[in-house]
């Protein structure tokens, strides 16, 4: 086996685009399960709203890519509203079935053929980088060491995700600490109370849930922003990934979903990278290359449900603050 490439593939994946897309859904997915108490399961579907704004306003529109992230913002933000307005008096298992129905809604709708010319239905969306590039400041060639060597393209996707994951994070941090993430807290423990202080507490989850759902779209933006938008990305998987990071680092903290998807994906790429070498020589026997590449996936829900069981509070959240059954 080749320990050097992966090593070198495992740590490449600290700067990758989908880590910080996953460290974006996962703080989005914070401010509504952590700071909000919101059962979210429609994870994947802000996350394609973000990502296909942003390619069919360029595409079918013209708009500098600036503008198309903007558009996808707003759509997000506008699905949220009409998400939440029939939903958000919804309480635990009730809000999270309508929102992977809604989440499924939304990827049906992208990969329905009705609107080929628009979505690209099952192909995907992809050509939409010229207006981006073109901003790019970076001289032309190639920088970095070792499994962090890219060219300037690369660099320029990076540094854009790393922006806009320590703009939001900032926002978030400060909100939690205002009188805005104090009530929020308190809805989470105890709405009915807060409810009796006086607070609309309505007004306060649509809230929540628009600006998660904003910082999710921003995830989706920046995991199309390399390659392309594929309808087979945004799928029920996804939502349940990103609960993995955000449990892992902690739900009812700023920096834990960051610190969970940096290891999620450290794991996810080591064992994508190690299973199908270790069938390949033989210590697999029972499995193929293939079979062995998708064994991650058991892994990675058996780890889930370990976390839900043996620390729900996550690696910096605090067991007395939140846990993920009550």
């Amino acid at each position: 086996m080749n320990w050097s490439q992966i090593f070198d593939n495992t740590l490449s994946s600290i700067l990758s685009p989908a880590t910080m897309a996953y460290a974006l859904a996962a703080l989005g997915l914070a401010v509504h399960f952590g700071f909000g108490g919101l059962l979210n399961m429609g994870v994947a579907g802000f996350m394609a709203l973000g990502a296909y704004g942003y390619a069919i306003s360029i595409l079918t529109f013209g708009f500098p890519w600036w503008l198309a992230a903007l558009v996808g913002l707003v759509a997000a933000a506008i699905f949220a509203l009409i998400l939440g307005i029939p939903t958000l008096r919804l309480r635990g298992d009730y809000l999270a079935i309508a929102t992977i129905a809604a989440a499924e809604v939304l990827r049906l709708f992208f990969l329905t053929t009705a609107f080929d010319s628009v979505t690209g239905s099952a192909d995907g969306l992809a050509g939409y980088h010229a207006s981006f590039r073109e901003m790019n400041p970076i001289p032309e060639g190639t920088y970095g060491f070792g499994p962090w060597t890219y060219n300037e393209t690369q660099w320029w996707v990076r540094i854009m995700g790393l922006l806009t994951l320590a703009f939001a994070a900032l926002v978030v941090w400060m909100l939690t600490r205002s009188p805005w993430g104090r009530v929020m807290k308190g809805i989470r423990e105890d709405e009915d109370a807060i409810r009796s202080l006086g607070k609309n507490v309505f007004s306060y989850k649509m809230q929540s849930l628009v600006l998660g759902g904003v910082i999710m779209a921003a995830g989706g933006i920046v995991y199309a922003l390399p390659s392309a938008v594929n309808p087979g990305v945004y799928v029920t998987s996804l939502t349940f990934f990103v609960w993995t990071a955000l449990l892992l680092g902690g739900a009812a903290t700023v920096f834990g979903p960051l610190l969970g998807s940096l290891i999620f994906w450290l794991v996810q790429t080591f064992l994508t990278n190690l299973l199908p070498a270790l069938a390949k020589a033989g210590i697999l026997p029972f499995m193929t290359d293939s079979q062995a590449g998708t064994l991650h996936y058991i892994l990675v829900g058996v780890a889930l449900m370990l976390l839900v069981v043996f620390m729900p509070q996550g690696i910096l959240g605090d067991k007395k603050e939140l846990t993920f059954v009550r």
